[in-house]
């Protein structure tokens, strides 16, 4: 099987998984779950909930904000390097203005990114509820048309391989935070 069979197939499975186009609670679900893993949310909300959170709360908080940020310069990056089209469609037309390509799924990579980071840190309801809702994005991005099934696979990969190698160096980050802003973070 060729490179580019493979694309074909995967770009045939993604089809099959699209209701962009198809009104009704099935598209509507889609709809939320593809914006939930949005950047712009969740930098916000974690900004914002470090101001009213607990010290356990923003513990988790910062180490989340700061792998996020990360990640999204290594996403960049490898879109920037393989510069994968996404697929045909009307909807998301802000992903598709400023950001033309697909490869991999920033939202997929940021959602399991998100639950790998929680697992340590955050209360056991949270982690659960994460580790079901990443998926559910994945997923959604390629319901909505703005991403194949192969840029949300890469994506998952990408976000649990950052989220443990920033879990295994958020001490010292931290630390390194502390001595910068010259006071503790929580």
């Amino acid at each position: 099987m060729s490179f580019r069979s493979l694309l074909e197939f995967d770009a045939r499975l993604s089809a099959q998984l699209r209701v962009a186009e198809k009104p009704g609670v099935l598209r509507n679900f889609a709809v939320f779950f593809a914006h939930s893993g949005d950047s712009w949310f969740w930098a916000a909300a974690l900004i914002l909930g470090w101001f009213v959170s607990n010290p356990l709360w923003k513990q988790w908080e910062v180490v989340e904000f700061f792998g996020i940020l990360g990640l999204a310069g290594v996403v960049l990056a490898i879109k920037f390097l393989v510069r994968r089209e996404r697929p045909q469609g009307e909807w998301g037309g802000i992903y598709r203005n400023t950001d033309p390509h697909s490869f991999p799924s920033g939202h997929a990579a940021r959602a399991f990114l998100i639950a790998v980071v929680a697992t340590p840190l955050a209360p056991a309801w949270l982690v659960i509820l994460l580790w079901i809702w990443a998926p559910l994005v994945s997923l959604a991005r390629v319901a909505m048309g703005v991403h194949y099934l192969s840029d949300v696979a890469a994506g998952a990969i990408l976000g649990i391989i950052v989220g443990a190698v920033g879990l295994q160096i958020y001490p010292p980050m931290v630390v390194w935070l502390v001595k910068l802003i010259g006071f503790p973070l929580w």
